[in-house]
């Protein structure tokens, strides 16, 4: 596979989401390394599709390296690169995770620039009409592979204290905290979505591709908005996993997320 990895999502639905189920059973384990796959009939037969579907579905399963196929002995499931293993992130502890990642990752500028903040950006930040941010995108590698694509909003009076530069080569929570920012609380969703053309190419994925979504705004003590993060991530790069405890009793029992050292950590 080149150095940027590449998702070679086959083209028609069907094709796509039979493509999907076979990666997933992979990466799962349910389709073990080396083990082969099963016949185009049978899979035709399994997923209520035709073996030109599947044919599709395989050659793009091929051609990004997660089986090979063998003439006259059908095809197999390629072991994983140690480079290639997901980044796994505990959804309970997620911001400090996130912190470590990025002192632990390499990051590569994209786009950097001043303007106006966009109205959700602008809301959420709670900045008055046409206050200006600095806006920046990176997208952030693992062993030369892309895994996420960030963009982040600051508004210009903080943002000022650093460069273009600086936030090619160090972390921005470290740049705000030497700026002086007491970084205090977040809010932060995650969800999915559908990479767009610039993201795709970026992360090396196909248009269209499944994403995990990540919005996050972070404050100071003073309540004042100092970041907003949207960020998108290759769900065969990264995950998120939580550890549970079952609390409560008798009726009242329930499930309640691990938080502190007992939770798994992630990278």
């Amino acid at each position: 596979m080149s150095e940027q990895q590449q998702t070679c999502l086959p083209e028609g639905g069907k094709a796509r989401r039979v493509y999907l189920l076979l990666r997933d059973e992979m990466a799962n384990g349910v389709l073990a390394e080396g083990a082969p796959i099963p016949a185009e009939q049978k899979l035709a037969e399994i997923h209520g599709v035709s073996r030109v579907t599947v044919r599709r579905a395989l050659d793009a399963l091929a051609a990004d390296d997660l089986i090979e196929k063998r003439v006259g002995a059908g095809s197999f499931v390629r072991p994983r690169s140690q480079s290639a293993a997901p980044i796994t992130g505990d959804i309970a502890s997620l911001m400090p995770q996130l912190v470590e990642m990025g002192r632990n990752t390499t990051a590569r500028l994209l786009s950097f620039g001043y303007g106006p903040a966009p109205s959700a950006v602008a809301a959420a930040l709670n900045l008055s009409p046409g206050a200006r941010v600095q806006t920046a995108t990176r997208v952030r590698l693992v062993d030369g592979l892309p895994f996420s694509h960030l963009t982040t909003h600051v508004p210009e009076e903080i943002a000022s204290h650093y460069d273009e530069a600086d936030l090619a080569t160090t972390a921005l929570f470290q740049l705000l905290e030497r700026s002086g920012v007491q970084v205090d609380n977040a809010h932060q969703s995650v969800s999915a979505t559908l990479a767009a053309p610039e993201v795709a190419e970026a992360l090396g994925v196909s248009v269209g591709a499944a994403l995990l979504s990540l919005k996050r705004v972070v404050r100071d003590a003073s309540g004042r908005g100092i970041e907003y993060l949207s960020a998108y991530y290759r769900p065969d790069m990264f995950r998120l996993e939580m550890s549970l405890t079952r609390v409560g009793a008798e009726d009242a029992r329930h499930w309640e997320p691990v938080i502190g050292p007992d939770a798994q950590e992630g990278a």
